[in-house]
C-alpha cells in the first residue's frame, strides 16, 4: 500500500508507492551526450586555462592545480549593488539579477568525477567550496549562495569534464525560506520533548542532529556512516535512492565548518556517490549543498542532497508539487550498503 510521508525539512508530502518499484537493474542509466568534439577543446582540461578567464582560486601542488574555480563566461547573476524590486504595472515585478557566478573545476582529469576522487582531491574541493562561500559572505549584497554539481545532461550538466557551480544571489530563494520554518517549527515541538528539568541545547532543538541520532540508532536507512558525517537515505525521500549527507557537528554556516568535517563530508559524498555508481551505473544526478543564508544566525545545519535523475517530473508532481518515489528509502538503503565499490 503506497503511504504518504512528511519532510520536515520544507514541510510537504512524498508518496512512497513501493508497488510500482522496479529492480535497480531496472533503471536503465539514461546518459545523454554533453558537448563535446575535437573542434571545441575542453575548457577545463590543463593546457586550456586561457579558454575560461582568470582562475579566482587554484589548489594543487608543485606548480600544478587540483582544484580550480574561475568566473563563469556566461553567468547568470552578475553585477554590484542592492537587489531593487521595480513593478512595472499591477501584476509585474522584477529585479535586475545582480551577484556572482562562479565554476568550480573539479579535476583536471576530464572522465573522472567526484565518485572517483580520492581522499585528498574530495577534501580539496570541499576546502574550494568553503573558501568561496566565506569570500561570496564578504558581499553584502549576496545574500545566499547557491552550490551544485550537476552530473549528466539530464541533470543540467552542458560540459562533460567535472565540474560544479556556485552562484551568489542577492535574496534567500524559497526553498531555503522552507528549511529555515523546518527548523524552527522542529525546534518548537521538540521543546515539549525536553524533561521540565533540562536545559535545552542547540543540537535538542536542531532537526538534523536529531534525525541522524535517530538514524544511527535505527539503521536501516543508513549508506554511510562515520564518526564525523552520515549519509542516509532520508524517510522523506521524495526520488530513488535520493540520499541525505549530515555533518555530525552541529554548524549552520558550511563557510565556518572545520577542515576536518569538510574533508569527511567530501569523502562520504565520494563513497555515496561511488555506490549509486555501482548499483544503477552511470547515471545522471545533481549534489545540492543547503547552508545558512549569509549574514544571518539562523538555527539551521547544513548538509548536502543528492538526487538522482532516475524518474520523470510527471503531471501529478507538477500539478501538487507531492513527488512519487516508486523505491521505499529502506529498500534504497540497504541496496546502496550491499554494493562493493573502491573508491
Amino acid at each position: 500500500m503506497s503511504q504518504l510521508r512528511l519532510n520536515p525539512l520544507n514541510g510537504r508530502w512524498v508518496t512512497v508507492a513501493t508497488e510500482r518499484a522496479t529492480r535497480p537493474a531496472d533503471f536503465a542509466p539514461r546518459r545523454l551526450p554533453v558537448e563535446t568534439g575535437p573542434s571545441r577543446p575542453c575548457p577545463f582540461c590543463p593546457g586550456n586555462e586561457e579558454a575560461t578567464p582568470p582562475a579566482l582560486e587554484t589548489y594543487g601542488r608543485d606548480g600544478s592545480w587540483r582544484v580550480r574555480v574561475v568566473p563563469n563566461l556566461y553567468p547568470a547573476f552578475s553585477g554590484a549593488g542592492e537587489m531593487e524590486v521595480i513593478r512595472i504595472g499591477p501584476v509585474f515585478v522584477q529585479a535586475p539579477a545582480n551577484g556572482i557566478h562562479e565554476v568550480l573545476v573539479l579535476t583536471p582529469k576530464h572522465d573522472v568525477g567526484w565518485a572517483e576522487l580520492d581522499d585528498m582531491d574530495a577534501g580539496l574541493v570541499m576546502a574550494a567550496v568553503r573558501d568561496r562561500l566565506e569570500d561570496h559572505g564578504r558581499d553584502s549584497n549576496v545574500r545566499y549562495t547557491q552550490t551544485i554539481v550537476n552530473h549528466g545532461r539530464e541533470a543540467g550538466a552542458s560540459l562533460e569534464h567535472p565540474h560544479g557551480q556556485l552562484l551568489g544571489i542577492p535574496f534567500v530563494p524559497d526553498e531555503l525560506h522552507a528549511e529555515l520554518d523546518g527548523f524552527r517549527r522542529f525546534a518548537a515541538a521538540d521543546g515539549n520533548r525536553l524533561g521540565a528539568d533540562l536545559e535545552p541545547t542547540q543540537t535538542d532543538d536542531c532537526l538534523l542532529c536529531r534525525m541522524v541520532e535517530v538514524e544511527r540508532e535505527a539503521g536501516h536507512r543508513l549508506v554511510v556512516d562515520d564518526q564525523r558525517v552520515t549519509v542516509v537515505c532520508p524517510f522523506w525521500a521524495g526520488s530513488p535512492y535520493e540520499m541525505l549527507v549530515v555533518p555530525t557537528d552541529h554548524e549552520g554556516q558550511l563557510a565556518r565548518a572545520m577542515p576536518r568535517d569538510l574533508v569527511a563530508v567530501g569523502r562520504a559524498l565520494r563513497d555515496a556517490l561511488a555506490r549509486l555508481q555501482a548499483l544503477v551505473g552511470d547515471v545522471a544526478y545533481n549534489v545540492v549543498f543547503h547552508t545558512a543564508p549569509h549574514h544571518e544566525d539562523a538555527l539551521f545545519h547544513w548538509h548536502v542532497h543528492v538526487v538522482p535523475r532516475l524518474s520523470s517530473v510527471a503531471g501529478f508532481e507538477q500539478g501538487t508539487g507531492v513527488l512519487i518515489n516508486i523505491v521505499a528509502p529502506e529498500d534504497a538503503a540497504a541496496q546502496l550498503r550491499s554494493t562493493t565499490h573502491l573508491p
